[in-house]
C-alpha cells in the first residue's frame, strides 16, 4: 500500500482498514495525517467551523472498589477521606457552572458499594426537577452504569429504563480507556470485559438514551491495541448506532501506581494529535470528534487541524486533576487559540435553550 492509494480511497469515500491505519501510523507524516483527517472531517463539518461547551464534571463520590492502577482519585470503602455528595452540594456546583455560562454537567465517581440505585435515581430526578431543560447532564459512565446494574441485580435494560424514568437522557461512554481484553487484565481486572461493556452500551441505546464513544491513550498500550479499540467502536456504530461523538484524552501518569512504574512520563502532544487524526480517519461513521482541553490545555485546539471539530472548556474534573491535569478558567484566552488557527468557535448548547455569551476572564 502507499499514501497515494490510501488518499484516493479516502477521497472517494472509502473506508480505511486496520492494516491501513497501522501503515499510516508507522509511515505517514503529520501533514499527510492532517490532510486525510480533514477530508473525512469535511463530510460532517464546514471548514473553519468548530463548536465548544462549558461544562463541569461533578465527582459525586470518591469511593470505588475497581482499583484501576491508572487512577489517583479513588479511595476504598471505610477510608477516612471517602465522601458522597449530598443533593445540596451537587446543586451548589451546578449553580456555579450556570453562573459562569455553562450548561453541561457530567457525573463521575466510581464503583461505590454503599450507594444503591435509589441514590442515583433520586439525585437525577432532583436535578431534572430543579433545573428542567436549562442544563443537560451526562449521568454516569458506561462502566459505572454496569456496576450499578450488577449491584442492584438488574439487567442492563431494566437499569437503563429506571434511569430514563428519573430524567436521564445521556450516559457517556466513559470507563472504556482501551477496549481490549488484554489491557483490562493488565490494569483494571475488577472492571468489566469488553464484551460486557458493549452489551451495556447497546442496552443504553436501545432504551432511547444518548451515549458517546471515549478513549484514553498514553498508558502502555500498543498501536495495535489502539486500533482494535477504534475498530470495535466503529463496528458498534455500524451495527447499533447512537454514538454522537468520540472523545479521546491522554493518561495523566502523576500520583498513580501505573505512572510510577512508567517513570511518570506523559506522551507528547504531538503523539496525541497524530492519534486524533487517525481517529477521525478511522471513525468515518461518528459525526463529531472532540479534542481534550482538559488534558492538553490550549494545545488541544491544534486538534482542530487534525480533524477534531468540538471541545469542552472544563470547569472541574477532580479525577483527572488528582492525576496531574490543570484547568484554566480563562476561557476567552483558550478560545483565542482556536481563532488564531483560523477557526470560529460557536457555543454548542446541549441544554434545550439558547446559551448566554460566556464572560471574559
Amino acid at each position: 500500500m502507499s499514501i497515494v492509494e490510501i488518499r484516493e480511497n479516502v477521497k472517494s469515500g472509502g473506508r480505511v482498514s486496520a492494516q491501513d491505519a497501522l501503515w499510516l501510523w508507522k509511515n505517514a507524516g503529520d501533514g499527510e495525517l492532517r490532510e486525510l483527517a480533514q477530508i473525512v472531517r469535511a463530510r460532517f463539518h464546514q471548514p473553519g467551523a468548530c463548536t465548544y461547551m462549558l461544562m463541569r464534571i461533578i465527582n459525586y463520590t470518591n469511593v470505588c472498589v475497581a482499583q484501576c492502577d491508572y487512577c489517583a482519585f479513588y479511595t476504598l470503602p471505610g477510608a477516612a477521606n471517602g465522601y458522597v455528595l449530598s443533593q445540596e452540594q451537587v446543586f451548589a456546583k451546578i449553580d456555579e457552572l450556570m453562573a459562569m455560562g455553562g450548561d453541561l454537567v457530567g457525573f463521575n465517581g466510581g464503583f461505590n458499594p454503599q450507594l444503591a440505585l435509589d441514590y442515583y435515581c433520586d439525585l437525577f430526578h432532583a436535578v431534572r426537577e430543579r433545573y428542567g431543560d436549562s442544563i443537560e447532564f451526562y449521568a454516569l459512565t458506561v462502566a459505572e452504569f454496569m456496576y450499578l446494574a450488577d449491584h442492584a441485580k438488574l439487567e442492563y435494560s431494566a437499569t437503563a429504563r429506571r434511569l430514563k424514568e428519573a430524567g436521564v437522557r445521556w450516559v457517556t461512554g466513559g470507563g472504556s480507556e482501551i477496549l481490549t481484553e488484554n489491557f483490562r487484565q493488565r490494569h483494571s481486572k475488577f472492571k468489566y470485559t469488553v464484551v460486557q461493556y458493549f452489551q451495556a452500551q447497546r442496552a443504553i441505546v436501545e432504551a432511547g438514551l444518548n451515549t458517546s464513544a471515549t478513549m484514553v491513550i498514553g498508558f502502555d498500550e500498543t498501536i495495535e491495541e489502539r486500533i482494535e479499540h477504534m475498530e470495535r467502536t466503529r463496528h458498534f456504530q455500524d451495527e447499533v448506532g447512537g454514538l454522537g461523538s468520540f472523545l479521546c484524552w491522554t493518561f495523566k501518569p502523576y500520583f498513580t501506581p501505573l505512572g510510577d512504574r512508567l517513570g511518570g512520563i506523559e506522551i507528547s502532544t504531538g503523539e496525541y494529535l497524530r492519534h486524533l487524526a487517525l481517529s477521525r480517519i478511522y471513525l468515518d461513521n461518528v459525526p463529531r470528534i472532540r479534542t481534550s482541553v482538559l488534558t492538553q490545555n490550549e494545545r488541544a485546539l491544534e486538534g482542530l487541524l487534525y480533524g477534531a471539530d468540538d471541545f469542552d472548556l472544563p470547569m472541574e474534573d477532580e479525577v483527572t486533576q488528582k492525576a496531574g491535569a490543570t484547568i484554566s478558567l480563562q476561557f476567552d484566552r483558550i478560545l483565542g487559540f482556536a481563532r488564531g488557527l483560523g477557526y470560529q468557535p460557536v457555543y454548542r448548547s446541549v441544554a434545550r435553550r439558547r446559551a448566554a455569551p460566556l464572560p471574559v476572564m
